[in-house]
């Protein structure tokens, strides 16, 4: 997946580490440092993770690991039978086309095959008939069927170049013509993959399947059973599942001999199970200078934006409930990504973490220094980033203040700046903007333009802290930012400010996309600010730009030294691309006790008896009165050592037979430090298990359809 690269710093991930004393008597937390000497604490072996690629499968791990011998068939079958969803991965799991993944990765499908009165992410769906499974539009699953090396050809493009500047752009100028290449020559969707930063590339190829239904999801209540307080916990009672079913051109079931079929009891205590995803995004292999930046700078930055949108959006939330359906899912995306970011900061303030990232980094430098072939092309490189690391501090707060999308921006200053960019674009030569627009016509964005929709009470606590932060960040030096802000405090300056815009009127917004040489003269408050303080937002952003595009070159060859080191020994950082995740079912201490493997229904009852029967531990009607043939002691939800981050919600987990024994749906909260460490001693997969699935379809939902279709591995 293709990032901006100024959104780059504004990406929201998933997972997390937090040292737990492992002595009873001690309540209290205490930092690692207690326990450790950190001048002696080493990197471990797997601190880089077990994100494996079906590129360069571990074959020799596993035997070693497991005494299991994948062949070449096995993992072409592990690789065919997942999919990737927009956000999310999947798989299929019968011949006819049904999907499987997580309820959280559905929540924006069930949203757009809502009917007038219905309100399905909360209140579940169920397709009796294959006539009432419901086609989600612009929705489409990808399988990955074309893998191929192409590293020579793009790092000759990247070698070519004189300046860091040249290199960047004829490694662009490469990426882009393979992906044009490729694609005109096999039909497929392909896009060039970086791996090891740099030190290796591959054309990965997908297949889309564009029709794509809604069969079967449970209510919210049991989807997300103890909402946010139970997010990245353990012990976990979620029924996070949907089903989904892909049809072929002639709009019938899709007939696919890549599927995993269904294991009825599902995982056991100390099996090795497999978790085939698409991980988003780690930072494992970046320089401790790099790690120091995000959490020094980055992070704080975005959990200081995410704190505030909670804030918001809870507020209002409690004061409109009838809006409910339109912002709640958005409420959980800033109160998810909130606990990951607390759990990333505090992962690199842990001594003991970044003292075994140093060890790592000191590691990898004399082994660099112990090769002088190495050694003459790579030893700067370190020095280098440092440097640019500073440079991009000095940069940051200014850059992000005058950065007018991402997280804890108003929706009309965004409308603002994007009319901004139209009547630039507008005013280009053809060739010019065809170059700057990347394929996206004029037309396409005067339509998204068009469709965007302000909510004044939202956009006005938005943006009053817009002002707040970004006054800041700014201070008074800038003349339009301060005619823009005025005397007052934020909160009366943001009502002020939206009293007296016009881009609240889709028809005057309208009238300037019609004439878009008038958006430059405008008076309007918002505009006359992105236009005001353009010349200036533009120098400070593009020396950022110029900061970031040469760190990414000495990335790059950062990249090929981890290469040429290592080899892939280890696995390259996650791109939101597939790969396999080795691990065991296993338990962990927290908390001066014992985590259990596996979690029963019977918890579920408990936590909602012991919370009152209110929410977020509240359960759906049929739910409160399961019938006698519902087994209470039915394995619910489980933990397995395998590495996963944000993207792999919805991954199946695999037994070797490469049957379904669970499906993954969170980390546990000692997990969330993932972006940048693994340590399987306390990060946990939390998954639903395949028993208890099978358990509440058959009993509690009676959905006997899909289950049989489980059972024999297609429709009966």
């Amino acid at each position: 997946m293709k990032f901006p690269r100024m959104v780059y710093f504004l990406l929201v991930p998933l997972l997390l580490l937090a040292a737990c004393s492992t002595q009873k008597e001690m309540v209290q937390p205490q930092s690692s440092a207690a326990f450790f000497n950190v001048d002696t604490v080493q990197a471990g072996e797997f601190d880089t993770g077990k994100m494996w690629t079906f590129d360069y499968p571990p074959v020799d791990y596993f035997k070693r690991a497991y005494n299991f011998n994948p062949s070449p068939a096995w993992f072409e079958k592990a690789r065919l039978g997942s999919l990737r969803l927009p956000n999310c991965s999947a798989s299929f799991v019968s011949a006819d086309g049904l999907v499987f993944t997580n309820h959280h990765c559905a929540r924006g499908a069930l949203d757009a095959v809502n009917r007038e009165g219905e309100n399905l992410p909360e209140e579940g769906f169920y397709a009796p008939t294959l006539a009432d499974e419901r086609k989600v539009p612009r929705l489409y699953v990808d399988q990955l069927v074309l893998m191929e090396d192409v590293t020579n050809e793009v790092v000759a493009a990247f070698e070519t170049g004189k300046t860091d500047e040249e290199r960047i752009a004829n490694r662009s100028a490469k990426i882009e013509e393979l992906e044009k290449r490729y694609s005109e020559n096999t039909g497929l969707r392909c896009n060039v993959i970086t791996f090891y930063n740099g030190g290796k590339y591959s054309v990965y190829g997908y297949k889309r399947y564009n029709d794509v239904r809604v069969v079967f999801a449970p209510e919210q209540a049991v989807a997300y059973f103890g909402g946010d307080y139970d997010n990245f916990t353990y012990p976990r009672y979620d029924l996070d599942i949907s089903f989904f079913r892909v049809y072929d051109d002639e709009g019938k079931p899709l007939k696919t001999e890549n599927y995993f079929r269904w294991s009825v009891t599902g995982a056991h205590d100390g099996e090795p199970v497999f978790v085939i995803g698409n991980p988003g995004r780690t930072s494992r292999l970046h320089t401790v200078a790099q790690l120091e930046f995000n959490r020094d700078h980055l992070y704080p930055f975005v959990l200081e934006r995410l704190n505030d949108m909670v804030s918001v959006y809870s507020a209002f939330l409690d004061k409109h409930p009838d809006q409910k359906l339109q912002y709640q899912t958005m409420l959980f995306s800033f109160s998810n990504s909130q606990k990951v970011y607390i759990g990333r900061i505090e992962g690199l303030r842990d001594p003991v973490i970044m003292a075994k990232k140093r060890d790592f980094e000191r590691k990898f430098r004399n082994s660099v220094a112990a090769r002088p072939d190495l050694k003459s092309r790579y030893s700067s490189v370190w020095p280098d980033i440092e440097g640019m690391q500073r440079e991009k501090a000095a940069l940051f707060g200014e850059v992000q203040a005058l950065t007018f999308s991402g997280i804890g921006r108003p929706t009309v200053l965004m409308l603002a700046n994007s009319l901004a960019e139209f009547a630039t674009l507008s005013a280009m030569p053809e060739d010019e903007r065809a170059r700057q627009m990347r394929g996206m016509s004029l037309e396409t964005m005067k339509n998204r333009i068009a469709g965007m929709r302000i909510n004044e009470e939202l956009d006005r606590a938005v943006l009053a802290s817009y002002l707040q932060w970004a006054s800041a960040r700014l201070g008074t030096r800038i003349a339009s930012f301060n005619a823009f802000r005025g005397p007052q405090s934020p909160a009366e300056a943001a009502a002020s400010l939206l009293q007296r815009t016009n881009l609240t009127d889709a028809e005057y917004v309208e009238r300037l996309l019609a004439n878009p040489t008038e958006i430059a003269s405008s008076t309007d408050p918002f505009l006359a600010y992105v236009n005001g303080v353009s010349s200036h937002a533009r120098n400070v952003r593009e020396r950022f730009s110029d900061v970031v595009s040469r760190e990414q070159a000495r990335v790059q060859v950062l990249g090929k030294a981890v290469f040429d080191i290592y080899g892939t020994s280890i696995p390259p950082d996650a791109t939101f691309t597939l790969r396999i995740a080795d691990g065991v079912v296993k338990n962990y201490e927290y908390n001066g006790t014992l985590a259990p493997v596996y979690t029963t229904f019977y918890g579920l009852y408990d936590r909602y008896h012991s919370f009152q029967k209110t929410d977020p531990w509240n359960i759906p009607e049929r739910w409160k009165n399961p019938p006698p043939s519902f087994d209470l002691s039915a394995r619910f939800n489980f933990v397995s050592t395998n590495d996963i981050i944000g993207g792999n919600s919805g991954s199946p987990v695999l037994n070797k037979n490469l049957e379904v024994v669970g499906i993954a749906f969170d980390g546990n909260i000692e997990s969330l430090p993932g972006d940048f460490i693994f340590d399987d001693t306390k990060n946990r997969c939390v998954s639903v298990h395949s028993a208890g699935i099978l358990e509440a379809l058959e009993d509690i939902y009676k959905a006997e359809r899909i289950a049989k279709e489980l059972r024999q591995g297609k429709i009966q």
